[in-house]
């Protein structure tokens, strides 16, 4: 290995030493230790490593073919002493900084969506809830006016009607709605005799 990779090795281990410094403190403030469960705390922080492991041997894999020497690990600790000492609390507060911008972002979004989509478009169907209302009620009212002016002509006539018929024609008539009203008041009892019969049995199974 020629000095040059050496030094890019180097170089390059230094910052993914740091790097690994500030993803740890990123995973950190967004996995909010206190509020999750142990096995779900053990499952992240190995698959965190993991991702950190495959990064670091990418990057040497580019640098120097993945060759490890023991210089690597030493540049990896420099680089990580040299974020929690220089850059972290630079870092933490550009992170901090950059968290409120996407909520902000994202709330103004969320605000603008609101206000220019679903605010009209909830104004829109409450509008079409009352005219469809409002049109219901003009056509019952309709069809009430209809109903009377149909209706009462037709009473009339058939009041007029039924006067002129003669006598065994009206008694015709009485006899048939009498008997019509016999069977249905049949009907009923058939039906209170039914239910009482399955009420019955219903009490003798049990």
């Amino acid at each position: 290995m020629s000095l040059s990779v050496q030094f890019y090795t180097m170089l390059a281990m230094f910052g993914m030493g740091s790097w690994v410094g500030a993803a740890l403190d990123t995973y950190g403030r967004f996995l909010q230790r206190p509020k999750r469960a142990r096995w779900l705390l053990f499952i992240n922080d190995l698959s965190f490593w993991i991702v950190q492991g495959l990064i670091i041997f990418y990057v040497l894999l580019l640098v120097n073919e993945g060759e490890l020497r023991f210089y690597v690990f030493l540049a990896l600790l420099c680089g990580y002493a040299a974020y929690q000492s220089i850059f972290k609390s630079f870092y933490m507060n550009f992170l901090e900084h950059l968290i409120r911008f996407v909520i902000r972002t994202y709330q103004f979004i969320a605000k603008l969506i609101t206000t220019l989509v679903i605010k009209p478009i909830r104004y829109l169907i409450h509008l079409l809830v009352v005219l469809l209302i409002t049109l219901w009620g003009v056509l019952l009212v309709i069809l009430k006016f209809l109903l009377n002016v149909v209706y009462l002509p037709l009473k009339w006539i058939s009041l007029v009607v039924w006067k002129l018929l003669p006598k065994k024609v009206k008694m015709f008539f009485n006899d048939v709605a009498g008997f019509l009203i016999k069977i249905k008041n049949f009907k009923n009892i058939g039906h209170k005799w039914l239910a009482f019969i399955k009420k019955w049995w219903q009490n003798f199974r049990s």
